[in-house]
């Protein structure tokens, strides 16, 4: 197998985005344009990757990392001028080489291996990626001979009307010989209106020396799609949309209504599960088998076990146990972890938490830094006061603990197991196993009082 190497060019400042964003960084389902590409090229073997940056080149390196080599492209003279970028790291290898732009989020490792093994099959020192549309309109099209291979490569403005009415199109992806790919460059001249370098006029330079230049034609045209604005941007991002969703969906996944639900490329959702319409599901969350995911629901870096149902809630870095339910109305920030069998209910707020089997907090309560144990039934409108303005304290609850309504428990604080508070009170002191703690102001009526009041005259 020959050696294979592939080109990310990603120096392009994007200046149609009209942002301060680097375009390859805008993400395409939570993910950035150029992570989408990197992850469908990793799957080819290759020995190196390089990646072009230009403008905003440290922000390309801090999403990719050690994973890619870098070659920096000072000025923008054009894809030639690019891809020639990186000759210092790969002009004297031998093997395969892939250039493929940072802004084709929609591109598959499948559509990427069938085209090089395609190029390394035929021998060739060229191969274009292509693709059929009814529409062409913009594109060079690509012009075969008898043997079927690329005799050339015509472009909008210099096509006959004969070659217009051709509907394969050059995608900007090709496959090259490495060596014969860097000789070419050196002959590639910038005399255009734009004076710029471009690489398709390696193709050119390769069949004046006789060589072999193929075209493959993948088998759907919605991949080629490059991002160039915020147009764009919203159709690729509705495209892989759908693509995630079905792909759920033929793992056993249900969606009622797949058009108006958002799932990340990285969320990982288990057979028999039910996604409800307006949910997004974002990050590497993990959701188990048989849960139901109801509408409105907002699930963020989090793991959700077994046989779980959210309704209409947000769930932010959390875990949920098997067979728990949450909402709805409810929000679960940062560091919540339920055990099994747990019941959050509506409008109930929870933080840096850990709650333990079986234990219910069931409407209107704030439950911040701290431990719960099992089976503890939690008052509606319960508040754990843990920030006294400046630090944050923990409460511990024990087992089998009954917390009434309307308690305030103030931290730091210990309720231990199977004791209970009475509604209404304010818990400042720690309660013993067994006890009731109950602090409240001993109740008064006065006699005929309320015929003083103004809304009784």
């Amino acid at each position: 197998m020959k050696n294979r190497y592939a080109i990310i060019l990603a120096a392009g400042k994007g200046s149609r985005m009209k942002s301060s964003l680097y375009k390859v960084l805008h993400p395409v389902a939570g993910k950035p344009m150029v992570e989408h590409v990197f992850e469908q090229i990793e799957p080819l073997n290759t020995t190196d990757i390089v990646t072009v940056v230009g403008y905003g080149a440290e922000k390309v390196q801090e999403q990719l990392g050690e994973r890619s080599k870098y070659a920096l492209q000072t000025e923008q003279l054009g894809t030639g001028h690019a891809v020639l970028a990186t000759a210092d790291l790969l002009k004297d290898k031998e093997g395969t080489t892939l250039v493929i732009c940072g802004d084709t989020p929609l591109l598959t490792k499948e559509t990427l291996t069938k085209l090089v093994n395609h190029h390394e099959q035929l021998n060739a020192k060229a191969t274009i990626l292509s693709a059929v549309a009814e529409d062409a309109t913009g594109y060079g099209r690509i012009i075969r001979n008898d043997e079927n291979l690329v005799e050339k490569i015509v472009e909008q403005k210099d096509a006959s009307e004969s070659e217009l009415a051709i509907k394969e199109f050059n995608t900007g992806t090709y496959c090259f010989d490495n060596q014969f790919l860097f000789n070419a460059l050196t002959k590639v001249g910038n005399d255009n209106a734009q004076g710029e370098y471009y690489l398709p006029d390696v193709i050119s330079i390769l069949k004046q020396q006789g060589e072999v230049v193929t075209a493959y034609t993948m088998g759907s045209e919605e991949e080629s799609m490059g991002v160039n604005d915020r147009v764009a941007l919203a159709k690729a991002n509705q495209l892989m949309k759908k693509r995630i969703n079905e792909q759920h969906m033929r793992q056993g996944v249900s969606f009622i209504d797949p058009d108006n639900t958002y799932i990340e490329s990285d969320v990982v959702i288990g057979a028999d599960t039910v996604i409800e319409p307006g949910v997004m599901i974002k990050g590497n969350t993990i959701i188990g088998n048989n849960c139901v995911i109801r509408s409105h629901s907002t699930i963020i870096d989090s793991v959700i076990g077994n046989h779980v149902e959210i309704k209409s809630s947000t769930i932010q870095q959390s875990n949920i146990g098997d067979y728990s339910d949450v909402g709805p109305y409810a929000h679960l920030r940062p560091h919540t972890d339920l055990k099994e069998h747990v019941h959050i209910g509506n409008f109930v707020e929870i933080k840096n938490a850990s709650i333990d089997n079986g234990s219910k907090v069931g409407h209107l309560t704030y439950v911040g830094d701290a431990t719960l144990g099992k089976d503890i039934n939690i008052g509606c409108g319960t508040v754990f006061a843990n920030y006294d303005g400046k630090n944050k304290h923990h409460i511990t609850v024990g087992n089998h603990v009954f917390i009434g309504s309307g308690t305030i428990l103030v931290a730091p604080l210990t309720v231990e197991d199977n004791s209970m508070t009475a509604a209404g009170s304010t818990i400042t002191k720690d309660i013993s196993k067994n006890d009731l703690g109950i602090a409240r102001s001993r109740q008064e009526n006065l006699k005929n009082y309320a015929k003083k009041l103004p809304y009784n005259k």
